[in-house]
C-alpha cells in the first residue's frame, strides 16, 4: 500500500505541467531548526512579545537580544537537508515551478531553488526601518546590538515579518498565483495552522490540483483536502520519492 502511494505521487507529479511545493516548519527541523509552536517550540522558550513589531521599536536592545540568539547564533549555523535538495533537483528538472514556504530560514535558496515566494520574509535579509536600505547578515555587527544604518542611524530590523506587519506583496501575490495555477501542490511539513498561508493548498485543489502531503502526523489537511498522504520525516519521503522521480542512471 505504501509502494502504492508513492508510486500515485510520482505519476502526479511527472503528469503535471505546473507542480508547486508549500512548505513549513517540518521540512527544516531535520537541518536543527525547531518549530516555533508546540511542546518543544521556540515560543515554549521565549516570549512571542519580542518579535511584536511595537516591542521591537520600544525596546530594540531586548527584542534584539532575543533575535539574534534564536536567528542568528542559533539558526544561521543550519544546512539544506535532503528534502529541500529534492525540491531543488525537482526544478532544475523541469518538475517544480515554485517553492512557496513560510519558513525564513532561506535554506530554500541555498538548495539551490531559483523561485521562491517567501511568506514570512528571510532571516539572512534585514532592512532599514528609516531610509529602507538592505543588508545581509555579513553586514551587521551582532556584538553591538541593536544594529543601526551606517547611512541614516535608523533602527535595522530582519526583513522577515513580525507580529503585526503583513506579508510581502510580491510574495502574497506570487504564491496566489502559483496556488491558483498549478495542477499538482506538494505540502510538506506544515500542519495547516497559520492564516492567510495556511489557504493556498484549498485554493490549489478548489482550481483541481492533485494535494500530495508530507507529514509526520496527519494536519488540518490530511481528512479532507489531501489526495495523497506520504507519512514520514520529510528527508526520508523526499528522498524515496526523488528515487523515483529521478532514477539512478538517467539525465
Amino acid at each position: 500500500m505504501e509502494e502504492q502511494l508513492f508510486e500515485s505521487a510520482a505519476e502526479a507529479i511527472k503528469r503535471s505541467k505546473f507542480t508547486v511545493a508549500f512548505t513549513g516548519a517540518g521540512i527544516s527541523v531535520e537541518s536543527g531548526i525547531p518549530p516555533f509552536r508546540g511542546k518543544d517550540g521556540l515560543w515554549s522558550k521565549y516570549d512571542m512579545k519580542t518579535l511584536e513589531l511595537d516591542f521591537f521599536f520600544k525596546y530594540p536592545l531586548e527584542s534584539w537580544s532575543v533575535i539574534k540568539e534564536i536567528f542568528y547564533d542559533y539558526y544561521g549555523k543550519a544546512k539544506p537537508n535532503k528534502a529541500h535538495l529534492v525540491l531543488a533537483e525537482m526544478e532544475e528538472k523541469g518538475l517544480l515551478k515554485s517553492v512557496i514556504t513560510q519558513n525564513i530560514d532561506n535554506l530554500h535558496y541555498e538548495a539551490g531553488n531559483k523561485t521562491v515566494y517567501e511568506f514570512h520574509g528571510n532571516m539572512k535579509k534585514l532592512i532599514c526601518t528609516g531610509c529602507k536600505k538592505h543588508f545581509t547578515v555579513e553586514d551587521i555587527d551582532f556584538d553591538n546590538l541593536p544594529p543601526r544604518c551606517d547611512d541614516c542611524g535608523g533602527l535595522i530590523k530582519p526583513d522577515f515579518i513580525f507580529f503585526g506587519e503583513g506579508i510581502p506583496q510580491e510574495a502574497y501575490t506570487g504564491s496566489f498565483h502559483d496556488a491558483s495555477h498549478c495542477e499538482a501542490m506538494l505540502v510538506v511539513g506544515t500542519t495547516g495552522e497559520i492564516l492567510p498561508a495556511s489557504q493556498l493548498p484549498y485554493l490549489a485543489k478548489q482550481n483541481g490540483a492533485t494535494i500530495i502531503e508530507v507529514n509526520m502526523a496527519p494536519s488540518k489537511y490530511s481528512g479532507s483536502l489531501t489526495d495523497i498522504f506520504l507519512r514520514g520525516k520529510a528527508t526520508e519521503v523526499m528522498g524515496r520519492l526523488g528515487e523515483m522521480l529521478f532514477p539512478a542512471g538517467t539525465d
